[in-house]
């Protein structure tokens, strides 16, 4: 049985970094306390996209769940993914996790199954070997539908089974398709979480009765997001559309029109040093912050949403 129910609003973190790259672990601390101090936020997660977890080492993203997790002081859960090729790779992450402080890890399909596909059993088998060999409560992070990654409902509902997973991250983005694996993962395990993340539409994937949401969005405007799943919890669709309504420039100068991209971590972390969120934009390589039009549009949101700090105005 799990400790945690992984339910409510987890915000990915995103990573501060020294301008040498290094990890700033006191920015980072000093970022989790600030997450923490927001009414609805119910769990952390490290090393998912957000937090640049393909630009970090083995070592480092233990180092990042180590951090937080003694920042958060057993608050909350926190929750590391798992980004991984094989097995035995991923159970050492899981391994390193759980000794980091980590009560769970956020289990990412395989690079391979993108490009090849993959077979129902041998997806039972990852999550089985991760849950055994770690002893971590295990989040299953779905794919868009589009993915060559993307678990049908069929074997989500012999996921929902497994007794080390704990939890959903939904992510299907075929709106027809996320309502029938939320009501089938409901129909198999109605205790196990359920969340949104499709930060791009939280309301519409909200409404389909989840348990909260797993999103990076929640690092920049945890305050935002947290008075939006309470709205949609009370039934009060005025007050969710209104603040829906507020989200929607700021989720465009992140994430654009459509899916985040590669780079809108980048750009997340650019708004959230431009609001006063983390003193340096600074990520790792190849990526690069955004210029131009990019940070014109950011800093626009930022000011008309009353974000912007005074500083950074100019």
């Amino acid at each position: 049985m799990a400790k945690w129910d992984y339910k409510g609003i987890m915000p990915a973190l995103q990573v501060p970094f020294h301008d040498d790259e290094s990890i700033d672990e006191p920015e980072l601390s000093r970022f989790t306390n600030w997450l923490l101090s927001h009414k609805g936020i119910t769990g952390l997660v490290t090393n998912g996209h957000t937090g640049e977890v393909f630009a970090l080492d083995r070592d480092e993203r233990a180092e990042v769940t180590r951090i937080v997790a003694a920042a958060a002081d057993g608050r909350v859960p926190v929750v590391s993914g798992i980004c991984c090729e094989s097995i035995t790779e991923a159970v050492e992450h899981g391994v390193a996790f759980r000794e980091a402080g980590a009560s769970g890890a956020l289990v990412m399909p395989p690079h391979m199954w993108l490009r090849f596909g993959m077979r129902d059993e041998h997806v039972l088998k990852y999550f089985q070997a991760i849950g055994e060999g770690s002893g971590l409560d295990l989040i299953v992070h779905v794919y868009p539908a589009w993915t060559r990654a993307s678990y049908s409902t069929d074997l989500m509902v012999e996921l929902a089974k497994l007794p080390h997973v704990a939890g959903f991250k939904v992510g299907t983005r075929e709106m027809s398709k996320y309502a029938r694996d939320v009501n089938a993962i409901r129909a198999t395990a109605p205790d196990k979480a359920v969340l949104t993340c499709h930060d791009e539409y939280l309301l519409a994937s909200m409404v389909q009765g989840v348990d909260g949401a797993l999103v990076g969005f929640a690092s920049f405007i945890p305050d935002r997001i947290c008075a939006l799943y309470e709205a949609v919890k009370q039934g009060d669709l005025k007050t969710a559309m209104d603040i829906q309504n507020s989200i929607l420039p700021l989720k465009e100068a992140v994430y654009g029109l459509g899916e985040p991209t590669g780079d809108a971590h980048s750009r997340m972390k650019t708004a959230m040093m431009l609001a006063g969120r983390f003193s340096s934009n600074k990520v790792r390589q190849p990526t690069e912050p955004p210029k131009g039009k990019e940070l014109e549009q950011i800093r626009t949101a930022l000011r008309d949403a009353g974000m912007l700090l005074e500083e950074a105005a100019e």
